[in-house]
């Protein structure tokens, strides 16, 4: 493997963890919010 494509690897490695957790906490707070909408008092 090249160094090029051991950098690329590295870098979407680190990046992998972070986006997934972000973005899981990010769908987790769009849904809650949309399920309380829901059930909020419509007057």
């Amino acid at each position: 493997m090249s160094t090029l494509e051991s950098v690329i690897w590295h870098t979407l490695g680190y990046i992998a963890m972070p986006s997934i957790i972000l973005g899981g906490f990010a769908a987790v707070a769009v849904l809650s919010i949309w399920i309380l909408s829901l059930k909020a008092d419509k007057e």
